[in-house]
């Protein structure tokens, strides 16, 4: 039994030793994706599924809370509908994937598929907008879109991938401002209480702000090799599409004006998020609020008729309090363990006859490995604490791996020293200047994460080029 485990266990690869491969070793072998016979798309398998469908169910019920309503939209533009907003189309344009035929006939215009789809929610607004009782417009969708990536990787980046796209048109800019922030506050909100991962929130710079938008808010969430992974996006866009694809509408002095637009994001990379975050050599570690299955009930001599009706017994007293499985499978004890291990199941609940001569059963956290032994009639209240426990540590664990790796510098020199020795978020003065932002990239193989919303004064003068400082900004490496 012990032989198994260790071998099992083994299969993947240290992080320390090789943190990309372990990160596929987990991917793969916790079974949350298989490969594809299309380069760069992705199988997801019923256990990475489960996971994304908790994720869905939880924002979803988030954005209906605040009038949000669900809508769908083609998977597909014509190529004339994209070219009208021409910053948003050359963003995409090495990214799209092009239809060209209908069976065997060449189409008169070539189809895109959609990278995003803010085209199409602008089409059906100016069918829908006449006044300004038509607005907000609070939409959302649920759907798959397709960027033709060079280098993809599992759920970080895909040529297809699963995402929910927001698309909101407002009367006024300041009630499109409001409508960007508070849906980014919703993805840190939902980060910090469901994924139990804290993250950075912040503007992107000019530079790397969305196609098309004057201004894109994210939140950055650090992985635990120290890389960065934008993991929302929020975008104002001002009303330059509705005048692009000139929609108006009758404002309540009559005037006529172009509604202000929104879009907002989230996607399956929040599932590569919870493996980097949270993960160990041993595999997945999931925080319960997102765990397909948040105890495992493993019984011991299972031969042993008193031990599977005691367990199937309390898999019928737990269920209405956690998602919980019984494992009768004719697999070996040692081999469960470590498959849930692997899989990052949270509580693995343990009982074999002894345990039952002692009205008792075990627990083993998955987090810290540690075993607790529970009187089987406070076995409900006893789940849950452990389970709330769970959460918040793995949260109290991630927060700590930030604050360790976030790094201030005030010189040229030390940012230098910072970035040959360690991987973090390094905070520093900056002009602006797009030249200071490629300086950075260039010497540095650093990135803007973003302009965080909580400024702090470093310094007076710019990291880069020692210029009057406008902002601090914070850079990272990023998958």
């Amino acid at each position: 039994m012990g032989d198994k485990k260790q071998k099992f266990v083994q299969e993947i690869t240290s992080m320390e030793e090789d943190f990309a491969k372990w990160y596929t070793d987990v991917v793969k072998k916790a079974e949350l994706t298989d490969y594809s016979s299309v380069k760069g798309c992705m199988i997801i398998r019923p256990y990475g599924y489960a996971i994304w469908e908790n994720i869905q169910k939880d924002l979803d019920r988030r954005f209906k809370e605040t009038g949000h309503e669900n809508v769908y939209m083609p998977m597909f533009i014509p190529e004339s509908l994209l070219e009208k907003e021409k910053n948003h189309v050359e963003g995409f344009a090495p990214e799209v994937a092009w239809v060209t035929h209908g069976g065997d006939e060449k189409l008169f215009e070539r189809l895109c598929v959609r990278p995003t789809s803010e085209v199409l929610f602008c089409e059906h607004y100016k069918t829908i907008i006449q006044s300004y009782r038509d607005l907000p417009k609070l939409y959302n969708q649920w759907c798959s879109v397709v960027r033709w990536e060079k280098t993809t990787r599992p759920f970080l980046r895909s040529v297809e991938f699963l995402w929910q796209e927001g698309h909101t048109m407002h009367e006024t800019k300041e009630d499109a401002l409001e409508e960007t922030k508070r849906m980014l506050d919703i993805y840190a909100d939902f980060c910090k209480e469901v994924l139990a991962i804290p993250v950075l929130k912040g503007e992107k710079t000019t530079k790397e702000k969305f196609a098309g938008a004057e201004k894109t808010y994210t939140i950055e969430a650090m992985m635990h090799n120290g890389v960065s992974l934008q993991s929302g996006t929020s975008h104002y866009f001002g009303d330059g599409f509705s005048k692009a694809f000139d929609i108006k509408f009758s404002k309540k002095d009559n005037s006529l004006g172009y509604p202000y637009q929104t879009s907002w994001g989230i996607s399956t990379r929040l599932i590569g998020a919870i493996i980097m975050s949270h993960g160990d050599d041993n595999g997945l570690i999931l925080p319960p609020m997102v765990a397909p299955i948040q105890v495992g009930i493993v019984p011991i001599m299972m031969k042993k008729d008193i031990v599977v009706d005691a367990c199937k017994d309390i898999e019928k007293r737990i269920s209405n309090i956690c998602r919980v499985k019984l494992d009768i499978s004719d697999n070996s004890p040692g081999w469960k363990f470590s498959q849930y291990e692997m899989q990052g199941v949270p509580v693995r609940l343990e009982i074999g006859p002894k345990d039952l001569e002692k009205n008792q059963c075990v627990l083993v956290r998955r987090d810290n490995r540690e075993k607790i032994f529970v009187s089987l009639d406070d076995i409900e209240s006893k789940i849950l604490e452990v389970l709330k426990d769970i959460q918040q540590s793995l949260y109290n664990k991630a927060y700590k791996n930030l604050e360790d790796r976030t790094y201030t510098v005030d010189s040229w020199e030390s940012f230098s020293n910072i970035v040959e020795n360690n991987v973090g978020f390094i905070k520093s003065m900056w002009c602006g200047d797009i030249d200071c932002e490629d300086k950075v990239k260039n010497e540095l193989g650093l990135s803007s994460r973003c302009i965080p919303f909580e400024q702090e004064n470093i310094s007076e003068f710019c990291i880069c080029c020692g210029k009057k400082a406008e902002c601090m900004v914070v850079w990272g490496k990023s998958y």
